[in-house]
């Protein structure tokens, strides 16, 4: 499928629901609720939420399709919020992510929103204390956020008791079940009611994700949230042509030095090239900081905090950061490398512009690149602008 977010039959992902709402007021949510929505800076729901959120609520499976930085977070947030009772101190709703980064962060924007409820949400994901895991079970968090690795281990040792779960959200299934936790999930959806109600969330929809629909959904309601509706709106794309990947750094610098960014995320393809530019950059005289698999949970949670906090001005990473982190400062994104597989690039640019944010996104492109490049603008039928040679006036 040339010019779809899909890259299967798109028979097999139709749209068979038609409800729409046009505003959080027609949901009928909890008043609390709908303070924390407005309270996070929410106004009228986005294109997935105006979908998908009535039928979670109203307990169906949800099969929906749609990019980051569509509000999809949000989405399922709203919806276990509204369905879980406060009053009982039981896991009730069970979200997964493929990395610890995107659990954290769906656990941030689920407190948000339900800032006015009496609820706990944990995050249960490698790399912390098992204690304090096997602790907050014991108080009985009503919404778990997880990986799947740690969040089976912990039903394995029956410290995660599944019986009261209501709710089974995957997020970024094509993500998860391409990266090797297939098993993990199979294993864990064993351990469920049988009652549990499924929404998995997906950028694509590769044979992987159909498989589980099969397997753990019933009478899914599919949402497909085509590609116009996506948010690279507000953000303006430029390529700049660096002929040869040794000639990147000084070009770099030399855009670096004619804009006065608040901050830029910069990535690179491999964990190397981050590091290379990280010295690179430093001895020049940027402040930086670099993000990428091999650190620590604690390492990279001290270098997002500086990030976040505008210690550092530049932040540079692999693709792990591309999902799941919204640093909401950020104005421009740089890909010092193209991205290996085009679904990462919204992935990576809507950083900037995040649900109707302003940002800038450039892309430095070798000759290797441009059939690269042409092929991003095809699959998210967008213009990307060669910079200009006059910066002022882009930010």
């Amino acid at each position: 499928m040339a010019d779809g977010i899909s890259e299967i039959d798109t028979n097999l992902i139709q749209t068979n629901y038609d409800k729409q709402v046009s505003s959080f007021d027609d949901l009928n949510l909890k008043p609390t609720i709908l303070r924390g929505i407005f309270g996070y800076g929410y106004e009228t729901p986005s294109a997935i939420q105006q979908r998908a959120i009535l039928p979670i609520i109203e307990g169906r499976d949800v099969l929906a399709q749609a990019q980051s930085g569509t509000g999809k977070t949000a989405t399922f947030a709203i919806s276990a919020l509204q369905n879980i009772n406060e009053k009982e101190k039981k896991t009730q709703a069970l979200i997964l992510a493929p990395t610890r980064e995107l659990a954290i962060q769906i656990q941030k924007v689920v407190l948000a929103i339900g800032l006015h409820l009496d609820i706990t949400v944990h995050a249960s994901i490698g790399g912390t204390s098992v204690k304090d895991d096997i602790e907050a079970f014991r108080r009985g968090a009503q919404i778990v956020v997880g990986t799947p690795g740690r969040v089976y281990s912990m039903i394995q040792n029956g410290n995660f008791r599944t019986n009261d779960i209501k709710m089974f959200i995957l997020d970024e299934a094509d993500e998860m079940l391409s990266s090797g936790f297939k098993e993990q999930i199979y294993n864990i959806f064993r351990f469920l009611p049988t009652t549990t109600q499924v929404a998995l969330l997906s950028a694509t929809m590769p044979q992987d994700v159909l498989e589980v629909t099969t397997k753990f959904m019933r009478d899914p309601i599919r949402i497909l949230v085509k590609k116009d509706e996506l948010t690279l709106e507000g953000i303006k794309q430029f390529f700049v042509d660096v002929e040869r990947e040794e000639y990147k750094f000084d070009i770099l610098a030399d855009i670096y030095d004619s804009i006065s960014v608040t901050q830029a995320v910069i990535f690179c393809n491999t964990k190397r090239k981050v590091e290379e530019l990280s010295n690179s950059l430093e001895q020049n005289k940027f402040t930086v900081s670099s993000i990428h698999s091999e650190l620590t949970q604690q390492q990279r949670d001290t270098i997002m905090k500086e990030f976040r906090t505008g210690s550092s001005r530049i932040l540079i990473s692999t693709d792990l950061l591309a999902r799941g982190i919204d640093v909401q400062q950020v104005s421009l994104v740089i890909n010092y490398d193209l991205p290996k597989n085009k679904e990462n690039y919204i992935h990576r640019i809507g950083r900037g512009g995040r649900f109707g944010r302003k940002g800038v996104a450039i892309n430095f492109v070798t000759a290797d690149d441009v059939p690269m490049l042409r092929e991003i603008e095809r699959f998210y039928s967008t213009q990307i602008l060669e910079l200009p040679g006059e910066l002022e006036g882009l930010f």
